[in-house]
């Protein structure tokens, strides 16, 4: 009895020294924080999107404790997603675990993946820090050019193969006539002050069809769709393109390589100076050898097409979820508008666009504000 009760308590001694203490969590978080070679994901997480914390480091301290975060929280810090979505809601992690497991074992630095219950909709993440992109060139504006150039190799790259077959669903027209089709439900009604008929918004999806049929058919790179300053980090202990931590890439597809680009360069929530966003351009087109015309003509659709659907969706983010603060960014998209309708291989949708949307005034801008 005596032996069977000494096995109890070194059993309890071994359990409780397994026991997952707040001491043994930062010391889990540190080597994961600050590991200069980051280890392959065995097994197979976003916007404003991945995991984030319900507190902010202590100050002068980078935080290292990982914490049970819901997904979709990262950078968006209790924020909706891009798309809507309420990121406290259940979604199936299956998607981010999969792409986690594709960028990985080509050594990108996306999140390892420390323990996962899919069925559960549970994911504890590696902590890749705080030095998101936006804080750094906020902090350090003399880095922002090599950031970005960063950021663009790091696209040449991870498209110079293509996804596997099957891995992900296809960019095609039915999505991004979809995407684009949140202007007319959302921004339309509140800009004209009055609903939007049939006729108006089969116009306006008829000009986009046409306009994006020249990329709707691309299948050839990773689109992580939601590659901007708020969802890449900053990672300078690493090495080569290890440096940039990757967040909110659950959503990807397989389409043309054009689109991410532009999704760091035309940013709906600051302003890339002109300079960075043509030595990005050429940067990217230089390491992805593209043919600068024809890619500009595609990154010019592509970036209107975005641009239609960003002021949808925060049009949607105001009118339908009280998120009032969304209008606000709404003239900058507009103005990235402007300049890629600008482009020759857009002058059918231009047409359009002015025939039919008006520009975000003051008046407008006013009732976006007001729930619908």
């Amino acid at each position: 009895a005596r032996r069977d009760a000494a096995c109890g308590r070194r059993r309890a001694a071994r359990a409780g020294s397994r026991r997952c203490t707040p001491s043994r969590r930062r010391c889990v978080a540190r080597r994961t924080a600050h590991d200069r070679s980051p280890r392959r994901a065995e097994d197979p997480v976003p916007e404003a999107g991945g995991l984030g914390g319900s507190g902010g480091p202590a100050p002068g301290r980078r935080r290292l404790q990982p914490a049970l975060r819901p997904i979709d929280r990262r950078a968006g810090r209790g924020r909706r997603r891009a798309d809507g979505q309420p990121s406290g809601a259940r979604r199936d992690p299956a998607p981010f675990l999969r792409i986690t497991e594709l960028l990985r074992a080509r050594g990108f630095s996306a999140p390892e993946i420390l323990a996962a219950d899919a069925a559960s909709g549970f994911v504890l993440l590696e902590d890749l820090g705080d030095a998101l992109f936006v804080r750094v060139c906020a902090d350090r504006p003399g880095l922002e050019t090599e950031l970005y150039a960063a950021a663009a190799e790091l696209l040449a790259e991870l498209q110079s193969a293509p996804p596997p077959d099957g891995a992900l669903p296809p960019y095609d027209a039915a999505v991004l006539r979809r995407e684009a089709g949140l202007l007319t439900d959302w921004y339309l009604p509140a800009a004209l002050d009055a609903p939007v008929s049939d006729a108006l918004a089969q116009d306006v999806a008829r000009a986009l069809d046409a306009a994006v049929a020249p990329v709707a058919q691309a299948r050839e790179a990773v689109v992580l769709r939601d590659y901007h300053a708020e969802n890449l980090l900053w990672l300078p202990e690493r090495r080569g393109l290890a440096r940039i931590g990757l967040l909110d890439y659950q959503d990807a597809l397989a389409g043309h390589g054009a689109y991410d680009l532009i999704s760091l360069t035309e940013d709906a929530r600051r302003d890339v100076a002109p300079e960075v966003r043509a030595a990005t351009e050429t940067r990217f087109i230089e390491a992805a050898g593209w043919q600068a015309e024809p890619f500009r003509a595609a990154a010019a659709v592509l970036a209107a097409q975005r641009n239609l659907k960003i002021i949808g969706i925060f049009a949607r983010l105001s009118r339908r979820d009280g998120k009032a603060r969304y209008v606000d960014l709404i003239p900058r998209v507009w103005a990235h508008l402007q300049r890629d309708l600008s482009h020759p291989a857009l002058s059918d949708l231009r047409a359009t666009i002015e025939a039919h949307v008006p520009a975000p005034e003051p008046s407008a801008l006013s009732r976006l504000r007001a729930p619908a």
